[in-house]
Parts: structure tokens; sequence; C-alpha cells
């Protein structure tokens, strides 16, 4: 396969073009970040130039551990090396009750554990468990959230930018503001309500809860025989300094969803996390069995990356890591907010970080914003994304559709010298976006005249 790769990696954008997605391969070129990644080690990335690269992506989050760690190198190749019975369908499988037993212990006030193939899958299944144990249809989700593409999963994603052209979507899904616990009570005050489904900080935007929310949802779901589902796909696993998210906040959630970070970044995986109550309502005899699952859900080797995950993880204390990196990194950036007017505010936990921008009060800036708001919301974070990777080699992205804040969502691997060159690079990017006119302020007229020329 690496010769192949070798081979043909010169051909990969006629091949998307041909084959896959050409309107992506468009994207990529137009904001120049087609330069043929050949690759990946721990947080860096190498370009067909053999440049480096620091990766503040890690693949929508699932490389915590970051790429081809040693460890989960040798866990995949020992599974493919032993000739294990996988999924046999009519066994149970060893790897899976040791990957639930382990993570179990993270989380000692549930009990059972079912495996899926995406965090989309574990939405999707947890809409299924919610309705089925308590007899009720609704679901209440918060705006803005994300859970997923699916259907069920998309039918609790508050984006409309995701939701537009496929509906009608699944009937019975109810939004609530986030952070807003009056709306929550008047939602589950009907008692119909099967569950609520929320991230603990929400991935689009890196909005925070306030304290009181999580511990007052809780209370709200157990007042109105509510199930209380944190969705932790992208929060959990060490990402904000914590094994979950909800650990911050005291919240013990009924179900727990996890995945990203669990594959190791290679092989699929997914769990739901949830209480014996809840999975006995389900699979409460044995005819139903099997009323719910998924062909590959308990395959040796995504089993076996999640048990791999879960001991470098352990060994070179990553979630330890992920709170006191991203605690000095917010502190970093947070002292540059004063300095640069068009900085709003720096938020998250660990290495979860949300960097918001916002309007200047200075005329010729608010003129130079208004342009690019007017060509497309959300439009200016580009301006700092695209310096950041073609000048400091930093891979971000920004937190959403229309979105003014830039998240950062690194390895937990990231180290003091990684945090001085995220550093160093935003002030740099962010001080030449005050200049105008400028270098910056050019790529924004660039910009702006890609997003007319689309929208013509």
């Amino acid at each position: 396969m690496s010769q192949l790769f070798a081979d043909r990696q010169a051909q990969r954008s006629a091949l998307h073009n041909r084959y896959l997605n050409e309107q992506f391969v468009r994207v990529l070129k137009t904001i120049g970040y087609d330069v043929g990644f050949q690759k990946g080690q721990g947080q860096y990335l190498y370009d067909r130039e053999g440049a480096r690269y620091l990766d503040l992506l890690s693949g929508f989050g699932v490389f915590a551990i970051g790429r081809n760690h040693p460890v989960m190198r040798e866990a995949l190749k020992s599974v493919l090396d032993a000739d294990l019975p996988n999924l046999v369908q009519f066994d149970v499988s060893v790897l899976a009750g040791v990957l639930a037993e382990r993570l179990l212990k993270y989380v000692p006030y549930l009990d059972k554990a079912f495996f899926a193939n995406s965090g989309a899958e574990c939405v999707e299944a947890a809409i299924k468990f919610a309705r089925g144990a308590t007899g009720r249809p609704g679901i209440v989700y918060c705006a803005h959230g994300y859970h997923g593409l699916t259907y069920g999963a998309l039918s609790l994603t508050g984006d409309s930018n995701f939701r537009t052209g496929f509906e009608p979507l699944l009937p019975g899904c109810t939004p609530i503001p986030f952070n807003d616990l009056a709306a929550l009570e008047k939602a589950l005050a009907s008692r119909e309500v099967a569950a609520f489904v929320v991230e603990p900080i929400q991935g689009k935007g890196v909005n925070m809860p306030t304290d009181e929310f999580l511990p007052g949802a809780a209370a709200l779901c157990k007042k109105y025989g509510t199930l209380f589902v944190a969705d932790e796909i992208q929060t959990g696993m060490g990402r904000t300094g914590r094994f979950l998210a909800v650990e911050h906040w005291n919240v013990e959630p009924d179900m727990v969803l996890l995945s990203k970070s669990l594959s190791g970044g290679h092989v699929p995986v997914g769990a739901v996390l949830t209480r014996k109550a809840i999975f006995d309502k389900i699979f409460n005899q044995m005819d139903r069995a099997v009323v719910h699952g998924s062909t590959f859900s308990k395959n040796d080797l995504a089993m076996a990356a999640g048990i791999a995950t879960l001991d470098v993880m352990e060994s070179e204390k990553l979630i330890e890591s992920a709170a006191k990196r991203g605690a000095e990194l917010r502190l970093a950036l947070t002292r540059m907010v004063p300095g640069y007017e068009l900085m709003k505010e720096v938020r998250g936990k660990g290495l979860m970080i949300g960097v918001e921008f916002g309007p200047p009060k200075s005329l010729r800036l608010r003129a130079s914003w208004n342009v690019l708001e007017t060509a497309n919301k959300g439009l200016f974070c580009q301006l700092i994304t695209v310096p950041l990777f073609k000048d400091h080699k930093i891979l971000t992205q920004v937190a959403g559709h229309g979105s003014h804040t830039i998240k950062l969502l690194p390895p937990l691997t990231i180290t003091e010298e990684d945090c001085s060159w995220i550093e160093k690079a935003f002030d740099d990017v962010i001080a030449g976006s005050h200049k105008v006119p400028g270098a910056i302020w050019s790529l924004g007229k660039t910009l702006v005249d890609n997003a007319v020329r689309r929208s013509a």
C-alpha cells in the first residue's frame, strides 16, 4: 500500500475530481491547502516538499494520541498476526469485553457499553435506547449543537447549512437555546421527552456552558423522568483535561457517547455507556438480544485500537497534559486580547480552545470587516487560518459555518515548544490583520471576490 500511495499520490486531486468530491478539491485549491501531505507523526504533518506542519485539527479530534503512535501500530499488527476469530457473530468478543471494562472504570456510575462504528451511530443508538427505555417519543437538543449527519443525528444538529435540502427530519425533536434552563424545563414539563441530548461544550463555536447549566439540566431531567445524554464524542477521552467534560461540573449522565479519539485515528469506533436499567429495557429477553446492533461494531481491530488508546493515555498521562498545556495556551492567547481590537475572547477547557474575533472599533478596520461580513458571514476567520497555514505551517479550522471563532483541537501530545509556536504564529497573524491596507486584507479581497462569484 505504501508503494501504491507513492505511485499515485501525484494524482490525488485528479482521482477525487473524477470519482469523489470535486467541490472539496476546489476548496483546497482556492485557499491554498492542496500541499499534498505525505506523512504524519504525532502532532506533525509533512507535505510533498518535506515541510513540517503543526496539526491543530487532529482529524476533527480523532488523533488525541497523535498520528501513527508506535503502541497503536503494534496493537493493530498484533491483532492481524494472531489470526483471531473476528466477527464470528454467534460468539462474544473478548476484546470488546476488555474495552468495555476499561471504559466503565472511568465512568463508575454507568454499567453497560454498546459499541458502534462512529459518533453518529452512537447518537442513533442513544435515540433508540431513550425512546425504548422510556416509552416516550420526544428528544430535546440545543440550538447550534452538532451531533452528526445521519438522519437521527442530523435531526439534533442545529445548523441549517447541514439540514437544508434533507428535511423533513425525525419528528419529535425540539431545540432549546444552549444555557437556557427555563426553556429546558418548559420542554420537559409535558413528560413526553425521552432524552435531553447535549454536548457539554458545543464543538461548533466552542460554546461554554454556564456553571449552572449542566447540573441544572441533570436535575430537571431527573424531575421529569427524562434521560440525560452527554454527547462526549469530541469532548471526551481527556480532550478537556478530564476523562469526560461533564466532570468539570460534577454531572453524572444516564448515557455517555464516545468516539473520535477512542479510535486512535485508525479504526472507526464509538461507544454508548449507559445505566443497566436502560440497557435491560432494550435487550430485555432472548428474542430481543440483537434488537439493535451493527455488523462491524465489535471488530477486533476497533476494539484493539480503543484499548491501545487508553494504554497510551494512561502511560503518557495525556489527560493531565491536556489540562496543563491547555491552561498555558489559553492564558497566552488571552493575554493578547487587550492588545488587538479584533480579538474578542479566548475560551475552552483543556485542549479544546476557541479564539473568537469580533467587529473592531476603529473606522478603517470596521469598514474592511463590514466588506467581508457582507460578502460572507464569518469570512474574517479565513484571514487568520490561511496565513497560519501558509506562513506558519499551522493547520487549524473555523469553528463552524458562519462562525467568528477559530477552534484549536490539537493532539494531546503537544509540547511546550509547540505552544510557543502557536502563540508566536497567532500573534504575528493577528497583528497583520490590524494593518489596513496589508497583505492579509489583500487576501480578504481575493476571498470576497470568490464569494461574490459563487453567489453569482
